[in-house]
């Protein structure tokens, strides 16, 4: 099969390794057992200096793998990485998908080393006695080290630190002070084996004694070669039979990679290994016999020509073994010299002494498919699977510099030569070097703002590539490096690279606001540039993992990980356009014509069509079908812009008046993206796991993007198709019904849309994990916060698999994403539902983008008013509310109650149980926001339909009690007195009363609280007045209770009444000692005279008889001291003795009194 005609059944889907927050790290220091010497300095290095080293530093790994335990299964995958130099040892779980009743695993345990860990040296082992994890590590000091982590490890902080004294064990093997290890593999958790330069291996078996602690390991030698070879390679100067490598020098016979197998006996271990001399060679583990050995492609060597086909050490998977069968076992070698060969071999142990070994294709040479014939490509890396006994799988990597690709071969063990030839297909990869479309000046998006959402696209790259991209940026423009502190991440970028490009004036003297826009355009390139150079290093391949489990293989890079699952329908044909298959050819003649058609519209074309869009999706349209379609053409006006060459395109494709397309085959392409009819009502036993949501966000983003431009480029060919004819008689919507297919394309892309926004939408907030898994920040550490996309936030928890043991999770993936996407799924996206959790997260800002998909259902149309509600438009709120008000408060109608936390069962009782407890529940929560006016509308609503409910006096007093309460609070005083008037409970009146009276009073309302009549409750009223004359201590600055409760008793004719305060502000006045003070022009025109005139008039008001009233005694004074009567006559004598005082001592006519004392100068 030549390489361009491979066939795409595969995709990849790249995945950042970014902890989810940075209280998700858990370091582990491992103690130094010796001088790390040059090593530890020479990593040593300062990490505050942001640069490209430092960036490789820290982030991007020189190994890793996935382990994938065969005994447990939560957590079941591991991913292994090493970086910093080999100093640091990082692992976290990667499960897709756990037990339904599991805890997630989110940490990141990361072990530091102080002497670096020697290069494919790290194994793993799955204890099946024990739930636990060991990692086995070789250091260049050659001390083993080995860590039995338990699941809680990755789930709780705590439980590493209550572990951590009996979390590792060490040993140095004697072995090894006089050979040099190449290789680890763990045979069992019980024993390892270590491959050697001098061509043996040593066998580690853990001491079953476990009182010696410092015998942890028995070791055993398995070598072929005599003792002059093995100390022949100790010597530093050598001839042809070494290899030098590192610090080592390797035998030919030194085995490069390991491979340990049963082959089905039980009680038996071999070990199949590839050496540096071309040979394969099968060890018995328990005697270190070689039972077999042979070239790796089945041919006679001329040993004098060795050095022709010596295998590079470096090399560390060359071999592969698969099946099923007792005995019997397939096995995979590749042989790097030249163009790189396989060879498939059935290895047969009839028992554990005696193995055949037989060349299953001894004739044809296996040379593996190429991905481009144009490249110089490499063969990194390769794994052998077996889902079934008859099946077997071939996955190849492919390496050009740091770009790589995956392709797999389906291998007929019958006819392998053939499969060779006809089965390669070829694996996807998205295009990452995407970059923002140009702005122009209709364009209504921002040069800013498109970069940002383009670089800060969740998932696209880590903070420390932007943090890196950024401080190389500004250190190639040679300012000082700004501080900062207290700014995010975007501001940062935004603030750096908005101070290169400034806004001048141009020949005319107007602003130049296009090279303004060019200038900003190419500054945000060349950062994007950077940005690509160092994402391009963390892309870069370091190996293939499979799991023998799921069937499920990934790609491991520097600083991704990606997960190759299958290609859904539409994106099988979309990747396959070049080659479609034969029953899709009409199919892929469609989506074709339609791509290239839209891609040849200018920019701005392309936005005024997506703008015309945009009120299709979000706007019900009453037009018919044919009518939209002529709209969408007049208001888009595409038509200008094409070219004749365009449209003979789309006929060369099509057919003369485009006979190709029928209604069989849009029913067809449609069909390409709806749900899969197996995944529907499927019960999803396997939610995912934090991970697997964000591999699935990722994969749900890549899909969105393929089917938003096949239905986007659909809609306009559709549109152009319908008119574009000579004849009427030849209009497409002569016998194609395009109405339907219309629609059809609408609801996708509105659906999409919706997608889109959920998948580039972030948010935050403090993690909130289950029991048993939480993460304890220490007091001192800063908030635990986690940003995730608004889809992983409001869908996450519906997302899951059905089966894991009987369906590749390669497919399961892929069925779950179509099934999100599909415009027919099962998974209920609801705009409404999703506004509710943000409001609840307190973002309405965001709630309020998604305002233009929702629909006009009661519910829907209530949470717009929340939302408003949330943003402080309350009007708009208002309005909201009452188009809602009959559809929620409707009793006939049962509502699924389903708000996202934002209803709790009490506000949930009150709707749809009709329109006072509706409305009751709007005047709460107007009240929460203290919009006092709006709760006075709602109230008088709930209360106007309360007349009819006569069973529902709590309803009408709680409402009574609003409105009243808001009436007061916005001074609507007549509304208030109303409402008082009509409560009927009296303690609550009597409250209700104390307050209305105080507010009336405290805001100067005095003339209106004596207007209003109180019916039945003056005499409250005069009390309350009275109580608050009598607590006034303040009769000078403070509020004049006894003026207005004059004046009110004078309303009401309460003459003597209100003569009796006047004659107690009088006193108060003389004790405050103000009564002397003049007030007008006159001398005798002071406070207290002027309350002698009014407490005179207030009595001339009554029959003489009557013109009396009580003197009380003063409150602390004399002990018998009693109340007095005093007349009319003896105010107007102490009036007048008053103002004779005043004279006097204006005119300097006063005495002495017999105590004071006086010097006399």
């Amino acid at each position: 099969m030549e390489s361009s005609e491979i066939h795409y059944l595969f995709k990849e889907t790249r995945l950042n390794l970014e902890p989810p927050t940075s209280s998700s790290v858990v370091s582990i220091r491992v103690p130094a057992l010796s001088n790390p010497g040059r090593s530890q300095q020479k990593n040593a290095r300062d990490d505050s200096v942001e640069d490209e080293t430092t960036f490789r530093f820290k982030n991007l790994a020189t190994a890793s793998s996935i382990y994938h335990r065969q005994w447990h299964d939560s957590p079941r995958s591991f991913l292994w990485r090493v970086l910093e130099d080999g100093t640091t040892l990082s692992i976290r779980a990667v499960d897709v998908c756990k037990k339904a009743q599991a805890a997630d695993a989110p940490l990141v345990l990361n072990f530091h080393f102080a002497v670096p860990i020697k290069p494919g040296c790290v194994a793993f082992s799955d204890p099946e006695e024990h739930d636990s994890l060991c990692v086995f590590v070789l250091d260049q000091s050659n001390y083993l080290y080995q860590f039995t982590l338990r699941p809680d490890f990755f789930r709780k902080r705590s439980a590493v630190d209550a572990g951590l004294s009996e979390l590792g064990k060490v040993q140095f093997p004697a072995g090894l002070g006089f050979k040099h290890a190449h290789r680890m593999v763990a045979v069992s958790a019980e024993t390892l084996l270590v491959t050697v330069n001098d061509g043996g291996m040593m066998r580690l078996d853990k001491n079953k004694d476990h009182t010696n602690e410092k015998q942890l390991w028995t070791e055993t030698f398995y070598n072929v070669q005599g003792w002059a070879q093995n100390l022949r390679s100790l010597l530093p100067f050598q001839g042809k039979n070494t290899i030098r490598y590192g610090k080592a020098n390797m035998e030919y016979s030194a085995a490069t990679a390991v491979q340990i197998s049963s082959f089905g006996l039980p009680d038996a271990l071999f070990a199949v290994t590839v050496c540096l001399d071309h040979r394969m060679r099968i060890w018995n583990i328990d005697n270190g016999q070689i039972l077999y050995t042979g070239d790796l492609l089945n041919a006679e060597r001329n040993p004098q020509e060795i050095g022709k086909w010596t295998i590079d050490p470096s090399h560390s998977n060359l071999v592969q073994v698969v099946g099923r069968i007792r005995g019997q076992r397939i096995c995979a070698t590749y042989s790097p010299i030249g163009a790189g060969e396989f060879k498939f071999w059935r290895i047969i142990a009839k028992d554990p002494q005696n193995i055949f070994v037989e060349d299953i294709s001894p004739k044809s040479p296996l040379v593996p498919v190429t991905p481009s014939s144009s490249d110089v490509w490499t063969l990194a890396d390769f794994v052998l699977s077996s889902p079934s006994e008859r099946a077997m799988q071939l996955w190849t990597l492919w390496k050009n510099n740091m770009t790589y690709r995956v392709q797999r071969l389906e291998v007929n063990r019958k006819d392998i030569a053939q499969s060779w030839e006809d089965n390669w297909l070829g694996v996807h990869v998205d295009n990452p070097t995407v970059a923002a479309e140009t702005s122009g000046p209709c364009d209504p998006t921002d040069v800013t703002e498109k970069w940002l959402q383009l670089i800060l696209k969740p998932g696209r790259f880590t903070k420390a590539t932007l943090e890196t991209a950024l401080a190389i940026y500004e250190r190639g423009l040679g300012t000082p490096r700004e501080a900062s502190r207290g700014r995010s991440l975007a501001e940062s970028i935004c603030s750096i690279l908005g101070s290169t490009a400034t806004l001048d004036r141009g020949a005319t003297g107007a602003m130049d606001f296009e090279q303004f826009r060019a200038s900003s355009e190419t500054q945000w390139r060349r950062f994007y540039r950077l940005l690509m150079e160092l994402d391009k290093q963390r892309g870069e391949a370091i190996g293939l993992a499979l799991d023998p489990f799921s069937d499920m293989t990934w790609v491991v890079c520097s600083d991704y990980l990606s997960a190759i699952r299958d290609c859904s329908a539409i994106e099988r044909l979309y990747h396959n356009l070049a080659v479609p298959e034969e029953d899709q050819m009409k199919q892929a003649a469609l989506v074709s014509s339609a791509l290239v058609f839209v891609d040849g519209f200018p920019d701005s074309l392309v936005q005024l069509c997506q703008a015309v869009l945009r009120s299709e999706l979000f706007q019900e349209s009453a037009k018919t079908d044919l009518e939209r379609i002529q709209y969408f053409s007049d208001k888009s006006g595409f038509w200008r812009g094409i070219t004749d060459e365009d449209c003979n395109q789309v006929v060369d494709a099509l057919g003369q008046n485009f006979s190709t397309v029928t209604d069989d085959l849009y029913a067809n392409v449609l069909g390409l993206i709806g749900s899969p009819v197996d995944t529907k009502s499927r019960n999803l036993r396997h939610p995912l796991t934090e991970f697997g949501r964000k591999l699935i966000v990722q994969a749900v983003q890549e899909s969105i993007a393929v089917q938003w431009k096949v239905c986007f480029s659909q809609l306009i060919l559709l549109v152009h198709m319908e008119f574009e004819f000579d004849q009427e008689a030849d209009a497409l919507h002569n016998r194609v019904d395009i109405g339907p297919v219309y629609r059809q394309l609408i609801g996708a892309l509105r659906r999409l849309e919706l997608l889109k926004w959920l998948g580039k939408t972030e948010i935050s907030g403090v993690v909130v994990r289950e029991k048993g898994e939480s993460i304890n920040l220490s007091k001192k550490g800063p908030e635990d916060i986690q940003v995730v996309t608004a889809l992983e936030a409001n869908l996450g928890h519906l997302l899951g698999v059905a089966n894991i043991k009987n369906e590749p999770l390669a497919s399961s993936i892929t069925d779950l994403i179509v099934n999100l996407c599909a415009p027919d799924s099962d998974i209920e996206v609801s705009p409404p539902l999703i506004q509710c959790s943000l409001i609840k997260r307190e973002r309405a800002d965001l709630a309020l983008d998604l305002a233009p998909l929702c629909d006009e259902s009661p519910f829907s149309v209530y949470v717009q008013g929340r939302v408003a509600l949330a943003l402080k438009d309350l009007s708009s709120a208002a309005i909201s509310f009452r188009k809602a008000a009959i559809g929620m408060s409707t009793e006939s109608i049962g509502m699924e109650r389903h708000s996202s936390g934002l209803l709790d069962d009490t506000e949930w009782n009150l709707l749809n149980s009709g329109l006072p407890k509706y409305y009751s529940h709007i005047v709460a929560l107007y009240e929460k926001q203290k919009a006092y006016s709006y709760v006075v509308e709602f109230a008088r609503l709930a209360i106007q339909f309360l007349a009819f409910k006569p069973d529902a006096a709590g309803t009408k007093t709680d409402m009574q009690s609003r409105l009243f309460n808001a009436a007061v609070a916005t001074s609507q005083f007549d509304l208030a007195h109303t409402t008082l008037c009509s409560i009927r409970d009296q303690a609550l009146r009597h409250s209700c009363l104390r307050k209305l009276v105080d507010k009336m009073c405290e805001t100067y309302h005095n003339v209106e609280l004596v207007a209003l009549p109180f019916p039945g409750m003056q005499q409250e009223v005069d009390d309350l007045l009275l109580q608050r004359c009598k607590a006034t201590l303040d009769v000078v600055d403070g509020f004049p209770y006894q003026q207005v409760l004059y004046s009110w008793r004078i309303k009401h004719k309460n003459y003597r009444g209100a003569a009796a305060i006047l004659f107690e502000r009088i006193k108060k006045l003389r004790n405050a000692g103000v009564g002397d003070e003049v007030v007008g022009d006159d001398i005798l025109d002071t406070p207290v005279t002027r309350q002698y005139l009014l407490l005179i008039n207030a009595l001339s008001c009554v029959e003489p008889k009557q013109a009396w009233i009580y003197d009380e005694p003063a409150i602390g004074g004399k002990a018998n001291e009693q109340r007095k009567v005093v007349t009319l006559a003896n105010i107007r004598k102490q009036y007048q003795d008053e103002l004779d005082r005043i004279a006097a001592i204006h005119n300097n006519q006063f005495g002495f009194e017999v105590d004071d004392v006086m010097e006399i100068v």
